[in-house]
């Protein structure tokens, strides 16, 4: 990122003065009107748009229609792990299209468990910026929040926390946020009534010395811990949401205590508790450290005095952002910040009252599409979508919007730079269409945001009772949660095992194309295809054998 920098900064030596002017865009052609992203699905509509004024742009543009309880929005994580993963934006959409989410069927307080309903994946575009160096490319910038568990914090003191979405179908824009540390606590009970709370450190990040971590399955398949501190895998009722302290913080039960063992799995609904040193210390000295007590998990996102306030509880969707534009009809002055004032490819979130805008303007093409500077996308946002508010996400070879599985705008310009007025490289002697070429030339990113139509959770009709003994069919992979989007363990299992009892009742569950079981094979315990396994004929009589 350090490098990106330094390339915009060398290539506006060279950008002639005019090409900065702030100018009102006066010829704006809307290519094709506002039409149905997909037939057939409502709530989620496209248009391109073509500007002509102070510079050629085209400028692809996805509108969710906020009052349509049937559409959502989620964010994606790359590789879904907060780790290091990158992935294109079309692979993301792909990996979390028909995936479940954790989407409340109503919004209720207390909020209740809702897990199954699945993701159709109509629009995505890409995230934040991200970073991390050679070993780690994808951590994203600033924090994010994946289908209401808090994944990363967003970054303390700097404006930089982006659109948000929340469970109760509100949203706004974050600015600068803090997390007090005594408002980020875990607390331990037993049924004898003895209680503790401990402060967590950090959230989704490697482990330093004293510190007490809370990993969710967002960070990646394992702590990837040593085995110097002690770890509690603990299976929630809902996800671990930005929570005030009160009756409604996310709960669970501890499952397994790992003493002086690190790297432990983390299963899609569970999380697990890290700490080491003196941390360590005072858990294991509180002696209800066992199985079966219960957690309850709290973490509060404080605006800055200087922000405008926004209430965080029940986020459900949101990755960081940069240049607040646009904030209640007004354009924000970003005259004085060089990066802003670069025409270049830019992606965008919008809203008003009655949608959500996700915009992309394609740049870097020579008399063809020159791209935006911020003033010039929030004046299109103003005057053209009608807006009130509006924040740019990352930019240049990432900038990318994929509907229905295909990418629409022109990543190869975006990432390369064009030099003459062309949509793409000759596609003479190829069976390639504009589509597939850009499928192909995007740029890998850390995160993206997503408009989705929520589907109902649906379960098989098999017959299997928790603890029915079932049989693998031949040598089968087991997988951290009900998809294969989810991580695979390492060992692949082929034996006798027993149907498991989850909290969330997902027993059969459909997901990814297949029906999936949560089951024991005694070491080791995870999701399966349920045509991966068979039941085996359980004793009813003494003359008579009957399948279960």
């Amino acid at each position: 990122m350090n490098l990106r920098k330094i390339l915009i900064l060398a290539a506006m030596i060279f950008i002639p003065i005019s090409t900065l002017a702030l100018t009102n865009r006066t010829d704006t052609l809307e290519v094709d009107g506002w039409e149905p992203a997909v037939e057939g699905i409502k709530g989620i509509e496209f248009q391109k748009f073509r500007l002509t004024n102070p510079a050629p742009v085209n400028v692809f543009v996805a509108r969710m229609e906020i009052g349509n309880p049937d559409v959502i929005i989620e964010s994606s994580i790359a590789q879904g792990r907060i780790s290091g993963g990158v992935e294109t934006v079309s692979s993301m959409a792909d990996e979390y299209d028909q995936a479940l989410n954790n989407w409340p069927a109503e919004f209720t307080l207390p909020v209740t468990n809702t897990w199954g309903s699945r993701n159709n994946v109509v629009v995505a575009i890409n995230g934040f910026y991200f970073g991390g160096g050679v070993e780690l490319p994808g951590i994203p910038w600033s924090g994010q929040i994946h289908s209401g568990w808090y994944a990363k914090r967003y970054t303390d003191f700097e404006s930089l926390s982006g659109f948000v979405w929340k469970m109760d179908r509100n949203y706004f824009i974050g600015e600068c946020v803090t997390h007090p540390q005594d408002k980020q606590i875990v607390y331990i009970a037993d049924n004898e009534g003895s209680q503790y709370s401990f402060e967590i450190d950090g959230l989704n990040r490697p482990r330093e010395d004293n510190e007490l971590i809370l990993y969710t399955s967002q960070y990646d398949s394992n702590t990837d811990t040593n085995s110097n501190g002690i770890e509690l895998l603990i299976e929630m009722e809902k996800p671990t949401s930005i929570t005030e302290i009160n009756d409604n913080m996310p709960k669970g039960f501890i499952r397994q205590v790992n003493d002086y063992q690190g790297s432990t799995p983390i299963p899609f609904d569970h999380v697990v508790i890290s700490a080491n040193g003196t941390t360590a210390s005072e858990l294991r000295a509180t002696g209800i450290i066992t199985d079966g007590n219960r957690i309850a998990i709290a973490q509060k996102v404080k605006n800055c005095s200087s922000s405008n306030e926004s209430n965080w509880n029940y986020a459900y969707a949101g990755v960081g952002g940069q240049f607040y534009f646009l904030r209640g009809g007004v354009i924000f002055d970003y005259s004085e910040n060089g990066q802003a004032n670069v025409r270049d490819p830019r992606t965008a979130i919008a809203y008003n009252d009655d949608h959500i805008f996700f915009i992309v303007a394609d740049g870097r093409n020579l008399g063809g599409s020159e791209g935006m500077t911020v003033a010039e996308m929030a004046e299109f946002v103003k005057n053209t979508l009608k807006a009130t508010d509006g924040i740019m996400q990352d930019g240049g070879g990432s900038s990318t919007m994929v509907v229905d599985g295909k990418v629409v705008n022109n990543t190869i310009c975006n990432e390369y730079s064009c030099k003459y007025h062309i949509f793409l490289p000759s596609l003479k002697n190829t069976s390639d269409s504009p589509t597939s070429f850009n499928q192909r030339y995007q740029r890998s990113v850390a995160n993206g945001m997503m408009l989705v139509v929520v589907e109902p959770k649906e379960q098989s009709q098999q017959a299997y009772d928790p603890f029915d003994p079932v049989t693998t069919n031949g040598s089968i992979k087991v997988y951290l949660g009900p998809g294969d989007n989810y991580a695979v363990l390492p060992e692949q299992i082929n034996g006798v095992g027993t149907i498991s009892d989850p909290l969330n009742k997902l027993g059969g569950v459909y997901a990814k194309g297949s029906y999936w079981w949560k089951v024991n094979f005694g070491s080791t315990e995870g999701w399966v295809i349920e045509t991966d396994i068979s039941p085996i004929l359980k004793y009813q009589t003494a003359k008579e054998f009957k399948p279960r």
